[in-house]
């Protein structure tokens, strides 16, 4: 499976290094993915998620509103 999170769709990133001649060389922006157990209420299940660090604070504070992940 790809390194790419499902719900915001982040996914490796491409650059590059920069020494300090300035000389190029290609490098990966690779995104903090990480695999979930979430509730899911509509069908009174556990699913795993893959998904990036930064939308756990997004997906913590749906699930305290009560919204749907």
């Amino acid at each position: 499976m790809a390194r790419k999170c499902c719900k915001t769709g982040k996914k490796t990133g491409t650059g590059h290094n920069r020494s300090h001649s300035l000389r190029a060389t290609k490098r990966t922006y690779k995104p903090n993915i990480q695999k979930k157990r979430v509730f899911d209420p509509a069908t009174g299940e556990y699913k795993t998620i893959k998904v990036a660090a930064s939308y756990l604070r997004t997906l913590a504070k749906r699930l305290q509103q009560g919204k749907r992940a």
